[in-house]
């Protein structure tokens, strides 16, 4: 018996799930295949994480932990949705809607107070931010666009906001004191154990993390964001926007980054309302009330306090005398400042440049912006977009060229920010990383509050790395430039290992290149504008905003695109592309009875693991179900069944019927497999004959408000009656 893992997440991905895994379990067990079905959402991996806290029904199994375990193994088949990389405010939403549902979790202490709270904070680390895929990428990164998906965007290209050569927009970023301009980086030549120690100039000192090892051949890099700096970067940005007269925004990853990111947001807020927090600092420590929240978090706060009108005054007069500030939603009031997660840097920026580089304000009209991205570790990069854009205009995408990409990022590689090796200083001091004899692999000088990260790349991901970039390249005939920057302490290093790994492969009549990473999109985009196609192969945070980026350009959406993960031990991973608009899709379901989510990732996925199964367990069958769903993946776009936007049309639901009706029919007319022909062809005739029907059923089932029973968790039967309202169509799909 063949297996795939088939993650439930959150939001619209998990609404999606419950229509579309029904269409997926019946087509595959005619293949001899079970689709398990692991919970990997924010409210799973909370109640995985607190079973002493739990009724002896309500504990679950660590089902990332288990996921995270089969993915080092040969026979590890896994299909990841998005998922929530949860920022403190979505923590704290989950954890109190768990405990309204009867599950006596604790609550999250932001600031212990005593050993116990420190144990549960510690704990919660596992779930905030980007916890998922560290655990799940044993393998490096292979995003590209399908053929019929490029095709279908060149036929049907999405709006292009027009870019003016005058364009006020432009990318602020600090000039010194950032991650980029303090970094160190080395290579170590033996394994060791280290720990990372703060030296306080009061003599202290503070063990920051615990003995843990390091491989012979690692890069290890250290870097600071200097607190003070940033503040005062953040102020000449806000001059700035305001003497040009256009919005100032912000783009960070506090979900990602879950450690730096929102220190970084908060001093932006705190530097924004600078007045309002020196004068109502006070009430603000009364309230426990953190700038790293947002003003969503602030508000809720001091609902109800003595002071609440006057505060909300007082902010409002900041906000009256800055600059105008970017909007999320302009129709409810939501600032660029109100909540960290809903910034997500590739995503907003990819949709900048989309637009002619503009945001909207207040009014909802779009404006010119300032974009604060204050490190120029990436900075540079959307510096050199916004350039190009400006000086050559916007693309095309009925012509323009593809940018696939080859992204290092096995075994938490060059993870920043983001986990247990990244803290604010206590003190001013210096914080040193050290081997097992006490001696200084690495050190920063460090001032109160500022944040230092420390960060590591195996070896063997970056061998497996520059593999994957020459095999593509050779596959595809299709130049590859690695994005790394000769002035940047960690790419050094990283020059150096992929210079020696690509001596050991035959590059004869490939154009493999390194470039810097503002020479590299310059060169990409170039390329672009003339139709050529470009491989992109780069680190792992950059990986993460190139494959928003581009997609986005190319296609009108990142969640097109196919994401394959070669687990470096056999086995394969395959992501279904970026959930940054999932929770306004969730949103407008929970309101009126429509899902826009667009799961044709979850069709190519599925797709690329059922070839995988086949090629991997000898399942023949397996291969006759991926060469099917490739051939109604294709119809699928051609006939244009994506969901629309709007009340009416075909929603996600109504998508995954044309999916299955079409995967029926390419099953019914192959004649590789006589006895899958035989089985699907009463299904295709079925599908076909009460097309009508099923649209008036599915169609019929908009434009209420829909009852889940939640959010983070969602009630499992009240869902899937949402999801599946068509009885007709249950019924030939059950009847597999």
């Amino acid at each position: 018996m063949s297996k795939i893992h088939y993650t439930l997440t959150d939001e619209a991905p998990m609404l999606a799930t419950h229509s579309f895994l029904p269409i997926v379990q019946g087509f595959t067990k005619t293949a001899d295949i079970t689709i398990e079905v692991p919970d990997i959402s924010l409210a799973g991996r909370i109640l995985a994480n607190f079973p002493e806290f739990l009724k002896e029904e309500q504990r679950i199994p660590d089902a990332l932990a288990e996921l995270g375990a089969l993915a080092t193994t040969p026979e590890a088949n896994i299909i990841k949705l998005p998922n929530i990389s949860a920022s403190v405010p979505q923590l704290d939403e989950a954890i109190a809607e768990l405990q309204a549902k009867g599950f006596a979790v604790p609550n999250y202490p932001a600031e212990p107070k005593n050993e116990d709270e420190k144990a549960i904070k510690t704990r919660y680390g596992k779930v905030l931010g980007s916890a998922v895929n560290p655990v799940l990428r044993e393998g490096n990164s292979d995003r590209r666009a399908p053929k019929a998906v490029k095709n279908y965007a060149k036929a049907n290209p999405h709006k292009m906001g027009t870019w003016a050569k005058n364009s006020k927009t432009e990318v602020a970023y600090m000039k010194s004191g950032d991650f980029y301009g303090t970094e160190n980086s080395t290579t170590l030549e033996n394994a060791t154990d280290y720990t990372i120690k703060f030296y306080g100039e009061d003599g202290s000192v503070q063990e920051l993390k615990a003995a843990a090892h390091l491989k012979a051949g690692e890069v290890i890099d250290s870097s600071v964001m200097n607190l003070n700096s940033l503040k005062s970067f953040v102020q000449e940005a806000i001059e700035e926007a305001k003497d040009k007269n256009v919005l100032l925004s912000a783009h960070l990853k506090a979900t990602m980054m879950k450690i730096s990111d929102p220190v970084i947001f908060g001093a932006i807020v705190e530097t924004f309302f600078k007045d309002v927090f020196v004068k109502y600092a006070e009430t603000f420590k009364s309230l426990d009330i953190n700038p790293n929240n947002g003003l969503a978090d602030l508000f809720e706060k001091i609902k109800g306090h003595a002071q609440e009108a006057e505060i909300k005054a007082a902010i409002e007069a900041d906000l009256a005398n800055g600059p105008r500030v970017a909007m999320v939603n302009s129709d409810k009031g939501i600032t660029n400042f109100h909540v960290p997660s809903d910034i997500i840097v590739d995503a907003s920026m990819a949709a900048l440049v989309r637009n002619g580089g503009k945001m909207w304000n207040k009014d909802g009209a779009e404006e010119d912006t300032v974009a604060i991205i204050p490190d120029r570790s990436y900075a540079g990069f959307y510096e050199a977009v916004v350039d190009d854009m400006k000086e050559n205009g916007t693309l095309d995408p009925t012509t323009m060229g593809s940018v696939p990409n080859v992204g290092l990022m096995a075994q938490k590689a060059e993870e920043y920010g983001s986990h247990d090796k990244t803290f604010q200083a206590p003190a001013n001091g210096t914080i040193k990383v050290e081997d097992a004899n006490g001696n200084t692999l690495l050190e920063q000088k460090v001032e109160t509050s500022d944040i230092f990260r420390m960060s590591q790349t195996k070896d063997a991901p970056i061998q497996d790395w520059v593999k994957l970039a020459v095999n593509r390249s050779r596959l595809s005939d299709t130049p590859a430039i690695f994005w790394l920057d000769k002035g940047r302490a960690h790419d050094q290093q990283i020059i150096k290992k992929v210079e020696k790994y690509l001596a050991d492969h035959d590059t004869t009549g490939l154009d493999i290149r390194i470039m810097d990473v503002k020479d590299a999109m310059k060169e990409t985009l170039s390329r672009a504008r003339e139709g050529k196609d470009t491989i992109s192969v780069s680190g792992n945070v950059l990986r993460d905003y190139l494959t928003d980026l581009f997609p986005i350009l190319e296609l009108g959406t990142s969640a097109k695109m196919l994401s394959i993960v070669p687990l470096m031990n056999g086995g394969g991973l395959f992501e279904t592309g970026a959930g940054g608009s999932a929770p306004k899709h969730i949103e407008q379901f929970i309101e009126e009875g429509y899902l826009r989510w667009d799961s044709l990732g979850e069709f190519l996925a599925l797709q690329a693991s059922l070839e995988h199964l086949s090629q991997t367990q000898g399942n023949a069958k397996a291969q006759t179900l991926a060469d099917a769903l490739d051939e109604a993946n294709a119809k699928f776009l051609a006939t244009d069944k994506s969901p629309g936007r709007k009340l009416g049309t075909i929603d996600n639901r109504g998508s995954h019927f044309y999916l299955a009706m079409y995967w029926a029919e390419a099953l019914a007319n192959q004649t590789k497999d006589a006895d899958l022909a035989a089985k699907f062809a009463p299904i295709a005739k079925a599908m076909q004959e009460n097309e009508a029907k099923i649209n008036e059923e599915l169609i019929g089932a908009q434009g209420q408000p829909q009852d889940i029973g939640g959010y983070y968790k969602a009630d499992f039967v009240k869902t899937t009656a949402a999801m599946r309202p068509s009885a007709t169509l249950n019924a030939i799909v059950d009847g597999i």
